[in-house]
């Protein structure tokens, strides 16, 4: 998830987040979770909208080149706990990038369409309750504020540490648009992101994790404040539903 501050001009982003004042997830509740990897490294969440594409953050992009420009990316599904041994995961590498053509690398303007879709270098196995997808929305929708939903990721337990090794997740709230863009300026765009508070939120590391309600991802984090759970700036998310041609686009290619 990418960290930023609100105001004019825009100010210093850390990119990356995951869960902070959150729970650990039953082992494989989530099976469309993926752990992305750079140099056998944690660097990104993403989630399986398919057997063979991942659904990520487009600002993800700028973590693996800065880990290693030849690096070739691994997606880990079935993963709970990084540092079990009776973990059986399936690992595969990713063929193609396909980021957003819209999306904005000028950290002195709002990111926009920070999205990105990975195409694996093949199909992985879908086994029930280990490894799934998760629907994402078809068409453009609105979502009620209060609506309750979830994140989920393997990033900073707390502000700048310590990492999780397991899986954790957190119940949030999404706020209306018009909160939204009063506590976060011009940078919230409102006809492409969601904003969400609750007792738990995202920080470094979980970058490209799905905001899910109901059994839909609809949300791919995408920034919060330096402090990853302010209570004043609400974290915020990507609208997949307003990328529904896009998306398609990407998958029928």
């Amino acid at each position: 998830m990418l960290n930023k501050l609100s105001g004019i001009p825009l100010l210093s982003a850390s990119v990356n987040v995951g869960i902070v004042d959150g729970t650990e997830a039953q082992p494989h509740s989530r099976p469309y979770m993926v752990s992305i990897r750079g140099n056998g490294l944690h660097v990104c969440g993403g989630f399986l909208i398919s057997d063979e594409y991942v659904m990520t953050a487009a600002h993800c992009n700028e973590k693996f080149i800065y880990l290693n420009r030849n690096e070739i990316l691994t997606v880990v599904a079935g993963v709970h706990d990084f540092s079990s041994r009776s973990e059986n995961p399936v690992k595969i590498q990713v063929k193609s990038y396909n980021k957003h053509p819209d999306y904005n690398t000028d950290k002195n303007k709002p990111s926009k369409a920070d999205l990105m879709i990975l195409k694996l270098e093949g199909k992985v196995q879908l086994q029930n309750k280990m490894i799934e997808t998760i629907p994402i929305p078809t068409k453009p929708n609105q979502i009620n504020a209060n609506t309750r939903c979830s994140v989920a990721g393997w990033g900073y337990l707390t502000n700048k540490g310590p990492v999780s090794k397991t899986l954790m997740e957190a119940d949030v709230y999404i706020k209306n648009n018009t909160y939204c863009a009063n506590q976060w300026g011009i940078e919230y765009i409102a006809s492409q992101m969601i904003c969400v508070d609750g007792k738990g939120g995202s920080c470094d590391g979980d970058s490209g994790g799905p905001l899910v309600c109901g059994n839909t991802a609809v949300g791919v984090t995408a920034f919060s404040s330096k402090t990853c759970n302010d209570p004043n700036l609400p974290n915020v998310y990507i609208d997949i539903s307003k990328f529904d041609q896009w998306i398609k686009s990407i998958q029928n290619a």
